[in-house]
């Protein structure tokens, strides 16, 4: 028999269990705002900032705000992973062209160097080799000393050269160092990569027969872009490129077609290739987390799907059926 006195401490210790879950729970989310990877100022700085707003939030304990906010910090984790990468992507470029850079500037110098070096000691061996009744008082009262002098200042020139030549190349060492620790770094997710259209048609160009292409649309983008703004519409178009290229078997060729409308080439027949376009159209419409500032936001998108097989056709003719049924009306 259950009496009251222990269904009311039942009811304490759940209230402690749950208070000291919110407790650790906003915790959590202070502490990945203060132990935020330092990339760029700016970025972490509105990082931290939008983890702090979310803390509070949830520090309020409203079920509303604690249930939001599982769809706001993946928001914001991916968001900061995404913007860290390209950030680190640009900077690894800038070092890897710094590196060619010094490495023309050496080159440079151990040639023009080499040739100016050669020249100079053949002059001075020429002028040390000049006889001693040739205008004997010049060469040994302004001559021979300049010689001293020039072959002493050709010394010194010659070893602040090795020791300008060493810093730069430590100086490349230490780029390339860093450029492969930046590339081991990067997290750019390749599955988002679209091949333009241009890409796309040589590819069918150059695809040998027998193949397939689905053909996708997806109605959205545009609503998503003028509701939230162009940074929320560029994810969403990344987050439903990461959907459709990780429910296509390995090898598919992936490209945009235009603005809404994308397709991939299968080497595989009619019959494999149709459940593909059904998981298209069912699994990649609807609801699409997406970040604004540091708020979720759910762009919705309608997609439609359609196969289309190489048979007999030529390339042009494909591709211009792959124009009718993209630029056609949503079926």
């Amino acid at each position: 028999m259950i009496t009251i006195g222990s269904a009311l401490s039942d009811l304490e210790r759940w209230h402690r269990l749950g208070a000291t879950a919110l407790d650790a729970y906003t915790a959590a989310l202070r502490n990945l705002s203060q132990y935020a990877v330092e990339i760029d100022d700016s970025l972490t700085k509105t990082y931290r900032e939008y983890l702090g707003t979310l803390a509070e939030s949830v520090a309020s304990g409203k079920p509303e705000a604690i249930e939001e906010s599982r769809a706001t910090l993946r928001g914001l984790l991916r968001d900061y992973r995404d913007r860290a990468a390209h950030f680190l992507a640009g900077l690894r470029e800038d070092l890897a062209s710094t590196a060619r850079t010094l490495e023309e500037i050496l080159d440079s110098l151990a040639q023009n160097d080499g040739d100016h070096e050669t020249r100079l000691r053949a002059t001075i061996k020429q002028l040390r080799e000049l006889p001693p009744d040739a205008a004997a008082p010049v060469v040994q009262a302004v001559v021979l000393p300049a010689v001293d002098v020039i072959e002493d200042c050709l010394e010194k020139i010659n070893a602040q050269h090795q020791i300008t030549v060493a810093q730069f190349q430590a100086e490349i060492r230490m780029l390339h160092q860093r450029i492969d620790t930046l590339e081991r770094s990067v997290t750019i997710d390749q599955m988002t990569a679209l091949l333009n259209r241009a890409e796309m048609e040589n590819r069918v160009r150059d695809a040998s027969p027998p193949f397939c292409i689905l053909m996708v649309k997806a109605q959205g983008f545009r609503l998503a872009e003028s509701r939230y703004g162009v940074e929320v519409g560029a994810e969403c178009v990344a987050a439903f490129a990461k959907r459709l290229r990780s429910g296509l078997p390995p090898g598919a060729e992936v490209g945009r077609w235009s603005y809404e409308e994308f397709l991939a080439i299968l080497f595989a027949s009619r019959a494999e290739v149709l459940p593909l376009a059904r998981w298209a159209t069912q699994s990649l419409s609807g609801s699409y987390a997406c970040m604004r500032n540091g708020k979720a936001v759910h762009p919705q998108l309608q997609v439609s799907a359609g196969v289309l097989e190489s048979g007999s056709d030529s390339p042009e003719r494909i591709l211009l059926r792959i124009s009718e049924f993209l630029c056609g009306p949503t079926g």
